[in-house]
């Protein structure tokens, strides 16, 4: 990756482009410092559920880097396999945060007067997608634990009682968002998102890794149904894996989230 002192303009406009076209509001702090700047502190209790941190920002190089999975690659067996993990973390979130960090250098670049100016509407494309793949990925798995962690079984506290509310039952909720899931068009995600303006919860598509996403929602549970995320053990059979991933996730992270939009 061609790194370059440029990347130092980069600033928390930029940051929240990269971040905002997925409505992340809830990871508005987890913007990118001028390089040079110490790397933060651990989140406090009641911060931001995703981070700088988290999302792998290095100040001293002025970009971003892989985090690593917050389990072991075989971690979430049965449900979701080793080799498909370890594909899908080291090679396609990998690919997101090298083409987040390719398209923020190119616009640094056209800023510096150094680029082409009349590319920006490519790159900022590019920081929308790769940006909006990083953010999803690096929430993705940490909704996901594995079942003897917490992972699996059903929301309590406010999470649960707004499903509750908003889907009529728990057991609605999943056939609402497994049908959703299962009927994404070619590749993207289902995500259960809250509202903040009616203040309820809504199931919606996401095609690739941005487009369809409602402006302004907040995310708490998303699955990505790229094929590459299931393809290896499940094949064409994209309902069997997103019955699987309801055994894995982390509904706790998931409260947090739910916490963190609606307060």
């Amino acid at each position: 990756m061609e790194k370059t002192s440029t990347i130092e303009s980069f600033n928390r406009r930029d940051a929240l482009t990269a971040l905002g076209a997925l409505g992340l509001g809830a990871v508005a702090n987890a913007v990118a410092q001028p390089a040079g700047t110490p790397a933060p502190a651990a989140p406090a209790a009641g911060a931001s559920p995703l981070s700088l941190q988290d999302l792998g920002w290095d100040a001293a190089k002025g970009e971003y880097t892989l985090p690593p999975l917050p389990y072991p690659k075989d971690a979430l067996e049965p449900h979701l396999d080793a080799q498909t993990m370890e594909i899908h973390h080291g090679k396609h979130h990998k690919a997101y945060v090298d083409g987040l960090n390719k398209a923020l250098k190119a616009l640094a670049d056209v800023r510096a007067g150094t680029g082409d100016a009349g590319l920006v509407k490519h790159w900022s494309r590019e920081v929308s997608f790769h940006g909006s793949g990083h953010v999803n990925h690096s929430l993705f798995w940490r909704m996901m634990a594995p079942p003897a962690a917490g992972g699996g079984g059903k929301p309590s506290g406010t999470l649960g009682e707004a499903i509750t509310r908003d889907f009529g039952s728990f057991e609605a909720f999943v056939t609402h968002f497994k049908a959703a899931a299962t009927q994404v068009e070619g590749s993207g995600w289902a995500w259960l998102v809250y509202e903040p303006i009616a203040k309820r919860l809504l199931v919606i598509q996401g095609e690739k890794q941005q487009d369809m996403m409602v402006t302004g929602v907040f995310p708490v549970l998303g699955v990505d149904v790229w094929e590459h995320a299931y393809y290896l053990k499940y094949q064409n059979k994209r309902a069997d894996y997103v019955a699987a991933f309801l055994n894995v996730i982390n509904w706790s992270y998931c409260q947090k989230l739910f916490d963190r939009a609606s307060t």
